[in-house]
């Protein structure tokens, strides 16, 4: 069977890309409307209008392939072989590469709140770690455009220098638009062992890793190991520990927590010290969003992924590439 696209217009919105899953999944594989429904985290009556509109807008001539044009916009071939290498839920392929410079994007950003418009529930609670992608993605949230109980801080900020985190922009407007509760987790990321847990038995500090560590959404990016990082710039790490983390194989991290290539913790000095949510909390949750893209977050992206470390992923179109190549061999954890 072949399915025909149109050439696109310029700027594909997400909706028009669900339009596209939903026509791939229901001629080419068969999928129910319901089954269409449970994989993209909608409705099934908008699972239906999502087909329809494929036909009745011209972007689905049913011989059924797709054209080069909305191939090079559209990336769902890929998307559909990340989802089976890697166990995903969903994965979502941008045109556009992700930037090194800038890991947090405003393309990232836009494509993983218009993903969570789609799947949050009014009931969720929705745990951030702080950073230039979950920056990015309060950027792009618009007013009430889907709801959710709680937002939650899911890592500490403070640190010894005047750093700019992004937290309270993040957590403000997120809970603003999504009508929700906002918790601050009022700490730093990395302290003493002994004050780390004595944050997490005072009240109101362990209330919200309770509550951080049982969201039912998480989104977050990933960092690298070295200098040009977040974390080195706003002085939470040194390079004396920084050199430990190479020597333990560590490849990336997430919410101050690194992972080896195999997305498994690390020990050395900073687990015991790290204030945030666990990487087994993020390997449990219902639905955690793996937002990120560049050439220099490749390998903490597959580490993160061989990991469990995230059921969705958000990130461009080189990264996929290089993650089915990279990963054709091996297994994931």
């Amino acid at each position: 069977m072949n399915v025909t696209f149109e050439s696109p217009p310029p700027g594909v919105s997400d909706e028009v890309r669900l339009a596209l899953r939903a026509a791939e999944l229901y001629h080419l594989e068969g999928a129910t409307q319901a089954e269409i429904a449970a994989k993209l985290g909608v409705s099934r009556p908008t699972a239906g209008r999502l087909v329809s509109r494929a036909r009745a807008q011209g972007m689905v001539r049913v011989e059924i392939g797709i054209t080069d044009a909305w191939r090079f916009a559209v990336h769902t071939d890929l998307e559909h072989d990340l989802e089976n290498r890697f166990g995903l839920t969903e994965a979502v392929v941008l045109g556009e590469s992700g930037s090194d410079e800038s890991p947090g994007d405003s393309t990232l950003g836009r494509a993983a709140a218009a993903l969570l418009v789609r799947r949050l529930q009014r009931s969720d609670t929705l745990g951030f770690t702080w950073g230039p992608e979950t920056v990015a993605i309060a950027k792009s949230m618009r007013a009430k455009s889907t709801r959710c109980s709680v937002v939650v801080q899911l890592d500490g900020a403070m640190t010894s220098i005047d750093y700019q985190t992004g937290v309270d922009y993040t957590l403000g407007r997120c809970a603003a638009l999504l009508q929700a509760r906002p918790i601050r987790l009022h700490a730093p990321l990395y302290a003493d062992p002994g004050t780390v847990t004595a944050l997490a038995a005072d009240s109101v500090i362990g209330q919200a890793l309770s509550i951080g560590a049982a969201a039912g959404v998480m989104v977050y990016g990933v960092g690298t190991v070295g200098t040009a990082t977040t974390l080195f710039a706003g002085n939470y790490l040194d390079t004396a520990v920084l050199e430990e983390l190479r020597r333990l194989g560590a490849v990336g991290e997430i919410g101050g927590r690194f992972f080896d290539a195999e997305g498994r913790e690390v020990g050395g000095t900073l687990p015991a010290r790290t204030v945030g949510v666990s990487l087994a909390a993020i390997r449990a949750c219902r639905t955690s969003v793996l937002v990120s893209g560049g050439a220099g977050k490749h390998e903490a992206i597959l580490g993160a992924l061989r990991g469990g470390l995230g059921k969705i992923l958000i990130t461009d179109v080189e990264c996929a590439h290089w993650l089915l190549g990279r990963d054709s061999l091996t297994s994931p954890v």
